[in-house]
């Protein structure tokens, strides 16, 4: 199986098109090695792919006939991705929610003064 068409199946990705993309742009790795969309994937192959700033790392176990379903997914692959990755996320994820909701207007007067200090210290 295609390893665009391996990652749509085992729902790593929303959609095939989504896949081929991120093959394309070196995102996904199979035993250490960039590929192409449309390399062969086999059972006991390593896969490392980068979605949402995460290094994920999973081993082949089986190859799925078509897409299954989310509680089938184990079956297919196992997940060997650091815990440390999904923490890293959960913390770029709380330093962007604690500066400003998108939309909520203007800067406001120590918004300005701590840009202007920002800037003019990387003169």
């Amino acid at each position: 199986m295609r390893i665009d068409k391996y990652l749509w199946c085992v729902r790593y990705y929303k959609t095939r098109n989504i896949a081929t993309t991120a093959c394309k742009k070196g995102h996904v790795k199979v035993n250490g090695d960039v590929v192409k969309p449309s390399r062969e994937v086999y059972e006991q192959d390593v896969i490392e792919l980068r979605k949402d700033q995460i290094y994920y790392k999973l081993t082949v176990n089986a190859i799925p006939e078509s897409r299954i379903g989310a509680k089938l997914v184990a079956i297919y692959r196992t997940d060997t991705t650091d815990k440390d990755q999904f923490k890293a996320k959960e913390l770029l994820q709380y330093a962007k929610d604690y500066y400003r909701k998108k939309g909520l207007g203007r800067p406001t007067k120590k918004d300005r003064r701590d840009i202007d200090d920002f800037t003019e210290e990387n003169e």
